[in-house]
């Protein structure tokens, strides 16, 4: 689609139907394949926080951490339990027996109606404590049947346990799929636990792959929804899974999350002691951008905790501990009520959204004063939010950042980038100066931060970083306000060849 600068004499709605006819990222990106999916398909999804992108915005999850033993040892991989200062998988404050996790599970979705998915993914693996994970599955689907139930797995005994899963109606299962060469998964996985023995190497790496292979072809006969999690490690299968991405897609997944390794050192993973370093943000997006294809994929993974609370990006997991359930006083059947009219009204609105673009979209947009050209570059920009796909959060209230790449073709949803929050009280002023350090770093390629409100010391730092900072479009659709900076600097000459060449503090001054 050609986007176009339009002059102050043309009408609203135009300008309107051009901001969103690309909004959500619906020229082109993923979220336009998602759009064109069975209507079955997008039931499924729509209200999935983890499979969705728009729904991310809007619904909450939350992870029980049930299952504490693993099948198989991972090279990027430390569990540490009674842990509440990381944020990786694998990582849990308590493990829970299945009647704690259902406990617990009712009682976030009394307090936090529109969480709308339970997960199952650790500390360990899911399906190598199936007794545990399926009486919790059990339960939870007598006791609190509005909620979409979900696994995580490394796969390796996803086969013997498709027919349990089907049985307790789980639409959707993630299994984590690193390689499909048993060389390049010699590399990742030192051993697997396999028919009451340990293998290695090679010869253990293509057992899981064969089980990972055919479990999920089985899911998918079932008409259960599959999403592959990769993780990227550079220079030991970054290039090969773009192999991953064709195979996991020829055979039926739904989903391709293409995740960045984790790779600091006070984790202890080994791949961390040893130094194996992890993607730089342009090296992650060009490899997503590579998989992609007609491959529907997932940007906005969190990889969160095995206890996680709340929309993605936050963890409410504090206000949930077993001491603070034992004092609540939950009524479930009330909450889910409650949960009925939330739902429903998030859905609505999601509706009205996407009726709003299609009905906009074909609206005839006058002749500009000028056009933007299809040629001209792409742009990051950074965005601030708390949630409800609005600009709504204060730079300093940050600790994460939504990065979108605006183009001639739209916007699109590229990534998040986690930093340290800057307002941290004013006792820690060397604290503050090192995170918004770190925020400035983390923001590195960005051209332009949207945010709600910023400080006069941030945005004067960031502007010598090169980044301009934005809070003109605070409670503005984030797609809309980030296509409308856009065609800002296209008007103001920003984004032509000479603009290109110059030095980034230059190009993005106003």
């Amino acid at each position: 689609m050609q986007l176009t600068v339009l002059g102050q004499d043309e009408s609203n709605e135009a300008a309107a139907a051009e901001s969103s006819s690309c909004a959500s990222g619906s020229c082109g990106s993923d979220n336009d394949q998602m759009s064109q999916l069975p209507d079955a398909i997008r039931d499924k999804v729509k209200n999935h926080p983890c499979y969705s992108e728009e729904a991310h915005h809007y619904f909450a999850r939350m992870h029980v951490a049930v299952a504490p033993a693993c099948n198989i040892q991972c090279h990027y991989c430390n569990r540490k339990y009674d842990c509440s200062n990381e944020s990786r998988p694998g990582v849990v404050s308590e493990v829970l027996t299945p009647e704690e996790a259902v406990m617990k599970t009712k009682a976030v979705a009394a307090n936090i109606p529109q969480m709308t998915v339970l997960g199952i993914a650790g500390p360990g693996d899911p399906l190598a404590n199936p007794e545990r994970t399926f009486e919790t599955f059990r339960m939870l689907s007598e006791q609190a049947p509005d909620i979409k139930l979900c696994v995580s797995t490394n796969g390796l005994s996803l086969p013997d346990s498709v027919e349990e899963l089907a049985k307790h109606n789980i639409d959707h299962v993630t299994i984590t799929i690193n390689c499909v060469d048993p060389a390049v998964g010699a590399k990742i996985y030192p051993w697997i636990y396999w028919n009451n023995k340990r293998i290695y190497g090679e010869k253990a790496a293509k057992i899981l792959i064969a089980q990972q292979q055919k479990g999920l072809e089985m899911l998918v006969e079932r008409g259960i929804l599959v999403k592959v999690n990769s993780v990227m490690i550079p220079g030991v299968n970054d290039e090969h899974l773009k192999e991953v991405s064709r195979t996991v897609k020829s055979k039926g997944a739904f989903l391709h999350n293409v995740m960045p390794l984790i790779s600091e050192s006070e984790h202890g993973t080994f791949f961390g002691i040893m130094g194996q370093r992890g993607p730089e943000p342009e090296e992650l997006q060009d490899l997503q951008d590579a998989c992609s294809g007609d491959m529907n994929m997932m940007r906005h993974c969190r990889q969160c905790r095995a206890d996680a609370v709340g929309l993605l990006g936050e963890d409410r997991g504090e206000e949930f501990t077993l001491d603070k359930i034992a004092a609540m006083d939950i009524d479930y059947n009330a909450a889910m009520k409650t949960r009925a009219v939330v739902h429903a009204g998030i859905l609505e609105e999601l509706d009205e959204k996407e009726a709003k673009r299609s009905r906009l979209a074909a609206v005839s947009i006058p002749s500009a004063e000028s056009a933007i050209s299809s040629s001209l570059r792409p742009v990051l920009m950074a965005v601030a939010t708390s949630g409800g796909g609005l600009i709504n959060q204060h730079f300093g209230h940050a600790t994460e950042f939504l990065i979108y790449e605006a183009s001639p073709k739209g916007v699109r949803f590229i990534s998040h980038r986690k930093v340290d929050q800057y307002c941290v009280g004013d006792d820690a002023c060397g604290e503050k100066e090192s995170a918004l350090a770190g925020s400035i770093r983390a923001l590195s390629g960005c051209e332009a931060v949207l945010c709600s409100k910023i400080g006069y010391e941030p945005w004067s730092l960031l502007e010598d970083a090169g980044i301009v900072p934005n809070g003109e479009h605070a409670m503005e659709p984030i797609e809309e306000a980030v296509l409308e900076v856009y065609k800002e600097m296209a008007a103001n000459g920003q984004l032509d060849d000479a603009a290109e060449s110059a030095p980034a503090a230059e190009r993005v001054s106003a």
